[in-house]
């Protein structure tokens, strides 16, 4: 088990880090104006009051500032992380000295506890779930179905406790969830298609004003961010393969040309690859980009997008990087079979040897640029927990209204967030005059 300091309620690395925690909370706060407006909306309104509430999130400053928020709603919160090497050890002290919300999250925690935290987030008995990833609702899904054994042992052997009645009471519990990821996304969707899906999801990734910026701009600059802390390679004249081309393929092509970078992209969609060519990109198979790429990096929410094969071919001293939701888009399993090592030659770089030549893995192939860095910027995530916060407080308000599937949040809240994002950055835009609105309205009205 992960060593931790267990105070009520919470498992975390050690309380005494909240200081600091507290002090670059703050600081992110001063780059959410949407989410401080909420918050001060919140604690108002109380929209959440009397509802339990469990998140599995990245535990960054930027999350702390939602769960703030979440509980001036009135939400009784509990956190857990995402990835066990995304948390930041102060802000998770933070919350729990400063605002009493109780956090199950260490960085660099062991299988057996980031599970054990998992099962923590759920024997809260939540109301409504908050994922990043869907690890929560998957979880509820395999007790729904009865699906034990695919449960990790952790929480399997707390469900073994409970009752048939119990069992039920904690997925017919739950009011709905909300959904940050595309991976995530992905899979609800899949859930929803098959009819097993228990309660209403609302995917925040979806939302304009979620994936338009989060997942271009944010993943964009954390991803080169992480990679630079974690290498302190120099990016301009390198060639960097781009495995997808999504909304984070794009926005970390931009930063890593921006760089200086030569940039390589590799597809499966052909209307994303004609995209990436007309943008200017080179766009060939992964099988030929292995030959000619120093870095690389996967943005595809899919599994062994970078195999054996790929690394046999890859140029000595590559360096392979994820950026992807789960730590399996490079094929590690297959690495360790067939090469030597690893051997740590930096805190995040890994090297191993294949064939005479030494592929560099970054951060176990997990989230580079929260394993390595400090994850998006707060002004981007600003408006997606935004639509965390929003999306919590609509599936309270409109729960027997909402089926059993997978809705976005109405495009007028999307909207208004970025009319407030706006607004917080003294940005005015032109409205609409009433001629205007006439002949947009019109279909008499011609050349």
């Amino acid at each position: 088990m992960t060593t931790t300091a267990r105070t009520a309620g919470s498992d975390i690395k050690d309380p005494a880090l909240a200081p600091e925690g507290r002090r670059r909370t703050e600081w992110a706060e001063r780059s959410m104006p949407v989410l401080r407006l909420i918050r001060e909306r919140f604690t108002r309104d109380r929209p959440l009051a009397g509802r339990r509430l469990s998140a599995c999130l990245h535990v960054t400053t930027e999350t702390a500032n939602l769960a703030v928020t979440l509980q001036a709603g009135g939400a009784d919160v509990t956190l857990c992380a995402s990835n066990p090497l995304s948390t930041q050890d102060d802000v998770a002290a933070h919350l729990v000295k400063d605002h009493g919300i109780k956090v199950f999250a260490i960085k660099g925690e062991d299988h057996t506890t980031y599970y054990e935290h998992i099962r923590a987030a759920l024997a809260h008995r939540p109301d409504i779930t908050m994922d990043d990833g869907a690890d929560l609702v998957g979880a509820l899904h395999m007790v729904a179905l009865n699906r034990l054994d695919d449960l990790a042992p952790p929480v399997r052997a707390w469900v073994e406790t409970l009752s048939g009645a119990e069992r039920k009471a904690l997925v017919v519990g739950v009011t709905g969830s909300t959904e940050e990821t595309t991976t995530g996304v992905i899979r609800l969707k899949a859930m929803a298609r098959d009819g097993v899906l228990q309660f209403p999801v609302i995917a925040v990734n979806d939302s304009d004003t979620k994936h338009l910026f989060d997942n271009r701009y944010g993943t964009g600059q954390s991803t080169l961010d992480g990679i630079l802390r974690a290498t302190n390679l120099l990016v301009a004249g390198s060639t960097v393969v781009v495995a997808g081309y999504g909304w984070c393929g794009r926005g970390f092509a931009l930063r890593a040309r921006g760089a200086g970078a030569i940039v390589v992209v590799t597809e499966i969609d052909p209307l994303k690859a004609l995209e990436a060519q007309m943008d200017g990109y080179r766009v060939v198979p992964m099988a030929e980009a292995a030959r000619i790429g120093d870095v690389f990096v996967t943005l595809t929410g899919n599994t062994h997008v970078i195999r054996v094969e790929h690394m046999r071919a890859m140029k000595d001293g590559a360096v392979v990087a994820n950026s992807g939701h789960f730590n399996v888009e490079i094929d590690l399993d297959g690495l360790k079979q067939a090469a030597q090592g690893p051997t740590r030659v930096r805190e995040f770089v890994d090297e191993w040897r294949l064939g005479g030549k030494r592929i560099f893995v970054l951060a176990d192939g997990r989230l580079i640029n929260l394993a390595a860095a400090e994850g998006h910027p707060a002004s981007v995530m600003d408006m997606s927990f935004a639509n965390q916060a929003l999306a919590a407080e609509y599936v309270v308000q409109h729960a027997k209204e909402l089926g059993k599937d997978v809705h976005r949040i109405p495009r007028e809240l999307d909207a208004e967030i970025a009319r407030l994002k706006l607004a917080g950055m003294g940005v005015t835009i032109d409205t609409l005059t009433a001629e205007q609105q006439k002949y947009l309205a019109s279909w008499e009205m011609g050349t």
